[in-house]
């Protein structure tokens, strides 16, 4: 198994994207981009930590490739709006790349070239060094699984409900 960090705005919409890939095993919620290595999700929801809003994706590199998922992530965003995704505004919903090695960075620096260039526009989609992870509180985990009503409201208000429908294109 390997393990993908990135930012996609509320963690709640797109950690659940993930998990319904072939291949995804599991998904975890939580902040990254930050310093501090203690924060709630309502010290990063007030951006008060530098942190982003971000999953951790484990995934099985033999059934769903990197690139595939770099790929669904840039269609999933709005990768042109720089202060956050949907209803959700601030740098905590702000988009983000964490690679963990060279291999990677090159492979987010090249698929964000790509997406500049078929867009002719400059992508928002921040490209940073990995530094950690926390968890977020359990309450946030597989969100849409425990509270299946609101975070359908959730995704219709956010504009994120049509992508569902492509779950495992």
């Amino acid at each position: 198994m390997e393990k993908l960090y990135l930012a996609g705005g509320c963690f709640w919409c797109i950690g659940d994207y993930f998990l319904m890939q072939d291949g995804v095993e599991d998904v975890n919620c939580g902040y990254s981009g930050g310093e501090e290595k203690d924060v709630t999700y309502y010290d990063v929801k007030r951006q008060k930590t530098g942190h982003r809003e971000s999953v951790e994706i484990i995934y099985d590199p033999k059934v769903i490739s990197i690139e595939r998922l770099l790929d669904l992530f840039y269609y999933y965003v709005d990768v042109l709006d720089e202060d956050g995704q949907g209803i959700d505004r601030g740098h905590s919903y702000s988009l983000a790349l964490y690679y963990q090695n060279e291999r990677e960075k090159e492979l987010f620096l090249k698929k964000n070239q790509e997406v500049e260039k078929e867009l002719k526009q400059k992508s928002k989609v921040a490209i940073e060094k990995f530094k950690f992870f926390i968890i977020a509180e359990e309450e946030h985990q597989h969100y849409s699984f425990k509270n299946e009503e609101a975070f359908l409201k959730e995704l219709e208000e956010s504009g994120r409900e049509e992508h569902l429908a492509l779950k495992k294109k």
